[in-house]
């Protein structure tokens, strides 16, 4: 997926564990591994406004996009 996610990053810069993110963003550890380990389809705008207030970044912090090898364009 050319979509990458950055959680674990800047978890570590703020000295955070995924059980203290999920809870204080108001989602399961579950489902805020599924988004950090890259296997989400989608994310709602609430919930990555929610990280974002939480973690005090930007969201282009969280998610980047990266080209697939061997693909033009």
């Amino acid at each position: 997926m050319p979509i990458v996610v950055d959680i674990d990053v800047m978890l570590a810069k703020r000295k955070m564990s995924v059980g203290e993110l999920a809870d204080r963003v108001g989602i399961t550890p579950a489902n805020l591994a599924v988004l950090k380990n890259g296997r989400a389809k989608a994310v709602r705008f609430t919930t990555l406004a929610a990280l974002c207030e939480v973690l005090e970044c930007q969201p282009g912090d969280l998610l980047r996009w990266e080209t697939r090898d061997g693909e033009d364009g």
